[in-house]
């Protein structure tokens, strides 16, 4: 799933990874998390041991940061495209607009 071909991988960047890439991150994280949980906590109640469901729950959790944390190129499917300088100083900057608030002081 996460795995471009080495020709796919060259056009994105190592180092940053997308937006849709962060949401997905994300999801995965969540997702994960809970399944661990979840069957941590079966696993435990079957054995009566809160010791095994604590050692099953952390290994989800290092599952997951393996899965979530680097910056597989499945995260950088979508990369920004920025301006390059030159092009940016044709277009107008936008203008600051200061708006006072006078509020009304109403006195009885």
């Amino acid at each position: 799933m996460c795995f471009l071909a080495p020709s796919q991988r060259s056009r994105s960047s190592s180092t940053d990874m997308d937006w849709q890439g962060q949401k997905l991150a994300e999801q995965l994280m969540q997702i994960l998390l809970l399944i661990a949980a979840v069957v941590a906590f079966a696993v435990g109640y079957a054995t009566a041991s809160f010791r095994t469901m604590m050692l099953i729950y952390a290994g989800g959790v290092v599952l997951t940061t393996l899965i979530t944390i680097p910056n597989w190129p499945c995260f950088n499917r979508h990369p920004l495209k920025w301006l390059d300088p030159s092009e940016a100083e044709k277009h107008p900057k936008p203008q600051v607009v200061v708006v006072s608030s006078k509020k009304k002081s109403s006195k009885k």
